[in-house]
């Protein structure tokens, strides 16, 4: 094009648009046989869904338009027909209740394609989703290429083909670097189009903030601020004191207005100092007397303070057993169980633990949660299970003697965050407790680490406490940026995992 561009611009469609805008019609569908809308059509779309109809002007002349509506999608089958979504071309298929938006045309004057002007309206069309809370854009996009490879492929190694740039399709590869996927073939799709053979390729985007409306007055949090205990060993007279230093700590970090508390591993082990007269063994299960008391106190506190609580863990009998065990304390009231599964060579040849059998994520009131305790860290099938479950924020509370021992925690959490596009919190404790066997020294610093990609920091840390200093960490962690990074990220390392050559499975009950 030889004309200097001086101005682009995306305005509403209106019915004076007619003429210039059937001219366009007419010159862009070269191969379709009248193929334009007429007058009453257009002032149909306008008068239905006037934010769903625009063109773009290039020095105030129309350059291309799209036009669409919203329709609710349960109501049509996935092999439907043009005729049919656009309800025999009347649009009375139109419903602003409806949850998706549908496509009816797109088309760029040849004088003007290479501007990039049909993305502009793509653009558009996702903003607007957005705006309208969506779940996305539907669309049946042509294959205007396909009748030169008819008669040796079927439509879906013509696609495949596609797909793998062996093959150039001007819509199709339009759309898919427009961030549309193939859904499935439309068969008979649009009356007319012998380019395409008929068939059409059902293209769909979603919309990653869809939210579905609910009933509920609050709904699920985007920016989630987490608070981290980093528990300082001391010694304490009794449960009671104990316990108040809790208070202390979850009342410092929900006057923050934090909406998690995070306590390390094996948190409660000062109280095992009145038992040291006793074997190792013995003293930690004296000690898991405590943890059905504790666990009441938490649930009280995340009721009164309004946060949720991660109580770090605890030992707890079951069946004459001995495990590692932690409770999730909602603020609404509701409590469950988690359990360390992998226990160390320690805690098995000192104590007697057991490793735990359940694996689960959490629905809380800011999104889908894991946790997982110290040593399970380090083996990656399990973060990857529950970020299969959705998991948004994985919670990691250790106990480590030395730095060594830190690190593998350390390194694997900020592991588990990269691989599994999630934010992953960590909390221990520091100090020493010379009057507790096999509980002498401590080493912490508390973290929370996010994805490496252009939101995120830099080098995936996104808050850090002082090392061996008793402190909180308070952290934000928006995840709306989680979304964008699953469907937009430079890599993308849940959406590109190799599932035909492995798979992974959870056995646990």
């Amino acid at each position: 094009m030889e004309k200097k561009i001086e101005n682009i611009e995306i305005q509403y469609l209106q019915i004076s648009d007619y003429e210039e805008l059937k001219q366009v019609m007419i010159e862009s569908y070269t191969s379709l046989k009248d193929a334009y809308w007429n007058k009453e059509q257009i002032q149909t779309l306008i008068k239905k869904f006037p934010e769903g109809q625009v063109v773009v002007k290039v020095n105030g002349k129309i350059a291309g338009c799209a036009l669409s509506i919203i329709v609710d999608y349960n109501k049509f089958d996935d092999h439907h027909t043009y005729k049919e979504i656009t309800g025999n071309y009347t649009f009375n298929t139109h419903n602003s209740n409806g949850d998706v938006l549908y496509g009816i045309d797109v088309f760029i004057k040849p004088e003007y394609r290479g501007l990039r002007l049909g993305r502009r309206l793509y653009d558009y069309r996702k903003e607007l989703a957005e705006n309208l809370n969506l779940r996305g854009i539907a669309f049946g996009g042509r294959i205007p290429n396909y009748h030169k490879y008819a008669d040796k492929l079927s439509p879906k190694e013509y696609i495949e083909k596609v797909k793998r740039k062996e093959i150039y399709d001007p819509v199709l590869n339009f759309q898919i670097s427009n961030d549309f996927h193939p859904s499935k073939i439309l068969k008979g799709y649009l009356e007319g189009d012998e380019a395409s053979g008929e068939y059409a390729v059902l293209l769909e985007w979603d919309n990653i903030y869809y939210q579905k409306p609910s009933k509920k007055i609050a709904s699920e949090k985007s920016i989630v601020r987490l608070g981290l205990i980093q528990w300082q060993m001391r010694l304490y007279q009794n449960f009671d004191e104990l316990m108040q230093q809790v208070e202390f700590f979850v009342d410092a970090v929900s006057a923050y207005r934090s909406d998690f508390a995070l306590f390390p591993e094996y948190f409660n082990a000062p109280l095992m100092a009145k038992y040291n007269n006793l074997s190792e063994a013995e003293a930690i299960r004296k000690l898991a007397e405590f943890t059905e008391p504790i666990v009441k106190k938490f649930s009280e506190l995340a009721i009164s303070y309004n946060i949720n609580i991660i109580t770090g863990s605890m030992p707890e009998i079951k069946d004459n057993l001995l495990y590692n065990v932690g409770y999730l304390c909602r603020r609404d009231g509701s409590m469950e169980r988690y359990e360390k599964l992998h226990v160390t060579p320690d805690e098995v040849k000192v104590w007697g633990l057991q490793g735990g059998t359940q694996l689960k994520s959490f629905d809380t009131d800011c999104g889908k949660i894991g946790v997982l305790i110290c040593y399970d860290s380090e083996f990656p099938e399990l973060c990857r299970l529950l970020a299969e479950e959705g998991m948004n924020i994985l919670f990691i509370p250790f106990l480590t003697d030395t730095q060594n021992a830190y690190s593998r925690v350390r390194c694997c959490a900020q592991a588990r965050a990269i691989e599994n596009e999630c934010y992953v919190a960590i909390a221990g404790s520091v100090g020493n407790l010379p009057k507790v066997d096999n509980m002498d020294i401590q080493y912490a610093q508390s973290m929370v680490f996010t994805p490496c990609d252009f939101a995120f920091p830099a080098n995936g840390i996104k808050a850090e406490a002082t090392p061996n200093t008793e402190m909180i960490l308070i952290a934000d962690c928006d995840l709306d940026l989680l979304r964008e990074l699953h469907q937009f990220g430079s890599v993308r390392n849940l959406n590109d995992r190799r599932k035909d050559i492995f798979d992974l499975k959870k056995r646990l009950s």
